[in-house]
């Protein structure tokens, strides 16, 4: 399997790339993948001036939960890009049903190489994909070559509290990161635990409600869907007792 699929499937959780091809009937009941479309939405509106001529870039966009809201609400336009066909599809459909579809493209595509060919955008958005990227540092760095000087920088991520974990940085070291590639912390939403509990005890309800339907169906596989609960249950335990989630919105010096 390639590394771009291997990716992807880490950065939903899948242990294997063999999930793959499941994971839109897993994900079927959620349209919210990534970030919060409402707190990008809030802390846009608080830190940038936007008009009709805002350029947004959403990497990683999910099934465009947060392009759509945001264009929406703002009337900016947004390139989202997703790996997975089935998201764009549905990323499509509800671009029309909100009345933003002239306002909203969506490509299927790896992030890793749209981070190379698509520049000078206002903002750009990536919203808890984990290390699809690289590390912290890489992941930044890739970001700030996508927008223009002055532009805006939204991640989706989390604050750890060991000084030795690199997979999550503490405020400090993202702070240090940051101050090295060039770019500032504007403004931080850090996720509150209740939220954190509420919204995790919801998605995994659903994904094991659809987790069961095809145990059903495809009963040899029923060790990856098993698997794939495990995993995320995992991470909802992570979130809630390891790690601190937060929206970051960074600009570029």
């Amino acid at each position: 399997m390639s590394k771009v699929e291997e990716k992807l499937a880490k950065s939903l959780t899948a242990e294997t790339t063999e999930l793959i091809p499941y994971l839109p009937y897993l994900l079927q009941d959620l349209w919210e993948l990534g970030s919060s479309p409402m707190d990008i939405i809030e802390m846009t509106s608080k830190n940038i001036k936007v008009t009709e001529k805002t350029k947004v870039l959403d990497l990683a966009c999910g099934k465009g939960a947060v392009s759509v809201n945001l264009a929406k609400a703002l009337g900016c336009s947004v390139k989202g890009i997703d790996l997975i066909p089935e998201f764009i599809e549905y990323a499509d459909l509800k671009a029309k049903e909100y009345g933003v579809f002239d306002l909203c493209r969506f490509e299927v595509g790896d992030i890793n190489e749209a981070v190379k060919e698509e520049k000078d955008y206002d903002i750009v958005i990536l919203g808890a994909v984990g290390d699809v990227l690289g590390n912290p540092k890489e992941t930044v760095e890739k970001l700030t070559g996508t927008v223009k000087k002055g532009g805006y920088i939204f991640i989706d991520d989390a604050y750890g509290t060991d000084d030795f974990d690199e997979k999550y940085p503490t405020r400090e070291k993202w702070l240090k990161i940051f101050d090295g590639l060039g770019v500032k912390l504007l403004d931080e939403r850090i996720v509150q635990e209740d939220e954190v509990k509420s919204v995790n005890d919801e998605q995994q309800s659903f994904i094991i409600k659809r987790a069961n339907e095809l145990k059903i169906k495809h009963p040899d596989k029923a060790y990856l869907f098993d698997s794939y609960v495990e995993s995320q249950q995992a991470e909802c335990d992570e979130l809630e007792n390891e790690i601190t989630g937060v929206t970051m919105l960074l600009q570029v010096i």
